[in-house]
């Protein structure tokens, strides 16, 4: 293993930008804020980026080492972290203090927020969510690492994909493969969360699992906000296999009067 020698100045610089956040075993590592200005439709905002790291992912780093910023900073430059996914925060207003915040735990979706693919509507819920989060004026998305295809990563999803063009819905395909429906964790976020907010915040989301995890966590839930749109004749499907096998809640009757109409 290489191990470089850090500059103090660099040290100096970074040490107030990275905090540490226990877990049962291990640590994570959140680095940030920095200003990231992000062209939303038609406007640019800025929000404030971090990224976290899960000390278990990199071998090279010694996880009861708590306190010791300088030799995680050295040992990270000897891992090859582009191996790994490594989840963001973009955060928008007063996020700590404020009384009313929106927040999103949104799944990574290469197909969807990438290349814009129709095939479900993981896109334009990350875009949207952004949008709302802006308009209330203070917020958080979190943009979660390891959750392709419902936990069961992008190459299984492509061959996912493959048994959807042949008559099989999410749920079936994912099963028939030898996952299950939804495998995905949200601990680490939660503990973000807990870290930068202790006041309650309102969830986006059709889907009552993050509800139960973050109220499991202990988590001051306000409320819900509904997060469907962008529905075509491409992931009608897929949107009513959510409602239908897996449990998301439905907005009403406008959304399935519409269901079909749009491309």
């Amino acid at each position: 293993m290489t191990t470089i020698h850090l500059d103090e100045k660099v040290l100096t610089i970074l040490k107030d930008k990275i905090r540490i956040i226990p877990k049962t075993k291990g640590n994570l590592y959140l680095v940030g804020p920095i200003r990231l200005p992000v062209k939303l439709y038609s406007e640019t905002v800025i929000f404030n980026w971090y990224c976290w790291l899960n000390c278990e992912d990199v071998t090279e780093i010694d996880c009861k080492e708590v306190r010791d910023y300088k030799k995680i900073i050295e040992r990270l430059s000897s891992s090859n972290l582009a191996l790994y996914q490594q989840s963001s925060l973009l955060i928008f207003g007063d996020f700590e203090h404020a009384d009313d915040v929106l927040i999103r735990f949104h799944s990574i979706c290469h197909t969807g927020d990438i290349f814009g693919s129709k095939r479900c509507d993981c896109g334009f819920q990350l875009k949207q969510s952004m949008k709302m989060i802006v308009e209330h004026g203070n917020g958080a998305l979190f943009y979660l690492a390891n959750h392709e295809g419902r936990g069961i990563g992008l190459f299984s999803k492509a061959m996912a994909y493959v048994l959807q063009e042949n008559g099989y819905d999410t749920v079936e395909a994912n099963i028939s493969l030898g996952f299950v429906d939804d495998s995905r964790n949200y601990e680490d976020a939660i503990l973000v969360l807990k870290a930068l907010r202790t006041k309650p915040v309102t969830l986006m989301t059709n889907n009552p699992k993050k509800l139960d995890a973050l109220k499991s966590a202990g988590l001051d839930v306000s409320g819900r906000e509904p997060l469907w749109g962008d529905v075509s004749t491409y992931n009608e499907k897929y949107l009513q296999t959510k409602i239908k096998k897996s449990g998301h809640l439905e907005e009403g009757e406008d959304w399935q009067k519409g269901c079909c109409n749009q491309e």
